[in-house]
């Protein structure tokens, strides 16, 4: 049974699953299970460049971010379990007992996160009547988001990056996937505001 299950590993879902991560030392997560099914054949960053994305040296590709992310993740908190190579095709159960199927397996999990695009090619079985129009992406691209009050779908289901609705941009979608992640802290903190940060 996972604690906490992100599926998708784009830049929300990894920039969710390093926070979440880098939060094992505290007394409220050290026994907290995490995973994350990193699928990210269909992640936007497959053909980016990063000329204005702050900290990320300009030219930099983001194919290169997407394997130097699930690089990091593994040598960082290497807790945190990725599983590669499977897609989410169903979403069964209620809070908090979800099962999350995919083309290969299928994990119980208390909490999941959906951070897998705004595609309307979107196919999750269980997830679909909180398909809605994307707000702020042009007509015309037939994107969609699943809704969501900052970031949050239902009990237990949470959402991040564009699919939660935001613009497609690199630290836009960082930014979504770690808001998350510190909600997540939070509920796990019995609902006392909480981040993770590193100190020198």
């Amino acid at each position: 049974m996972f604690d906490a299950l992100i599926i998708g590993g784009g830049v929300a879902g990894m920039s969710c699953a390093l926070i979440l991560g880098s939060a094992k030392n505290k007394p409220f997560v050290s026994n907290k299970k995490i995973g994350i099914i990193a699928h990210q054949k269909t992640s936007s960053l497959q053909e980016a460049l990063f000329n204005n994305a702050y900290g990320i040296a300009p030219g930099t590709l983001g194919a290169n971010l997407l394997s130097e992310s699930t690089k990091h993740l593994q040598e960082s908190y290497p807790h945190v379990e990725q599983i590669d190579s499977e897609k989410v095709l169903a979403v069964k159960g209620d809070y908090p007992h979800f099962l999350v199927i995919t083309n290969k397996n299928s994990y119980s999990a208390k909490n999941i996160i959906l951070a897998i695009g705004y595609s309307n090619t979107f196919a999750i079985d269980g997830l679909m009547h909180f398909v809605e129009t994307h707000k702020k992406a042009l007509p015309e691209k037939q994107r969609i988001q699943l809704r969501n009050i900052d970031h949050k779908v239902s009990e237990g289901i949470y959402v991040a990056g564009t699919l939660a609705g935001w613009r497609s941009q690199l630290t836009i979608a960082a930014g979504s996937g770690a808001a998350v992640a510190t909600d997540i802290l939070t509920l796990w903190n019995n609902g006392i505001s909480s981040q993770s940060h590193d100190k020198i």
